[in-house]
């Protein structure tokens, strides 16, 4: 058993190991979870000590075998309570985040079995994240930026990579969606900005856009 700051925590390292593709210093956490070093280090040597992670000074954090199993534990009920949410519910993709990282953390393994079939077994949350199966083993998905297309390209959205809910309320707004099809009209290599075609509109995005939208290719 693992209180929630710890569980907080290696889910934190393990999204950091996945961006970094090796150990994590201290520092990166730090800044992941806005606290101070001194406190991670407090934290990580604690989850040392549990055989979650190991811990070498000056070089920083990496997840055992048993560390990614809680973490991908924690992820794969966090999206799953996020399709719930969405699904069942009707709640918006904006305003699920912040609920789901409460209920990622109810213990019970029953709730959160019988929770997935009641869902249908669903391979990607509201947002186009992969949901970890009960084995820890993740689905993964051919994918690239929106700003990686060149014009006359097209793509369809599959997921966000910034998911707060300011650029997910944007999104709406441009009726930009999972599943939506997105064609480049025009591409300014200056500074990467694009011109757009989403259904009939036609609409300038900057280069911050597009480089937070996944797709994926013919």
């Amino acid at each position: 058993m693992f209180t929630l700051a710890e569980e907080n925590y290696i889910k934190a390292i393990y999204h950091l190991e996945q961006e970094f593709q090796g150990e994590v210093s201290t520092n990166s956490i730090a800044d992941r979870m806005d606290t101070k070093p001194s406190s991670v280090t407090d934290m990580v040597q604690k989850l040392a000590e549990k055989e979650v992670l190991s811990y070498k000074k000056y070089k920083g954090a990496l997840l055992t075998p048993t560390g990614r199993k809680v973490a991908t534990n924690v992820i794969r009920k966090h999206r799953l309570w996020e399709v719930f949410l969405v699904e069942k519910l009707n709640f918006h993709w904006d305003e699920v985040h912040e609920i789901a990282e409460q209920l990622e953390h109810i213990q019970s393994d029953e709730l959160i079995v019988r929770l997935d079939k009641f869902l249908g077994f669903p391979d990607f949350d509201p947002h186009g994240d992969p949901i970890p199966d009960k084995h820890g083993n993740v689905k993964k998905t051919e994918k690239k930026l929106l700003s990686e297309l060149n014009k006359n390209q097209n793509g369809v959205c599959v997921g966000v990579k910034e998911s707060t809910p300011e650029f997910l309320q944007y999104l709406d707004k441009k009726k930009i969606s999972i599943r939506t099809k997105i064609t480049v009209l025009g591409k300014e290599f200056f500074d990467g900005s694009m011109v757009i075609q989403v259904g009939r509109d036609q609409f300038f995005i900057s280069k911050k856009i597009a480089e937070n939208l996944y797709v994926q290719t013919n």
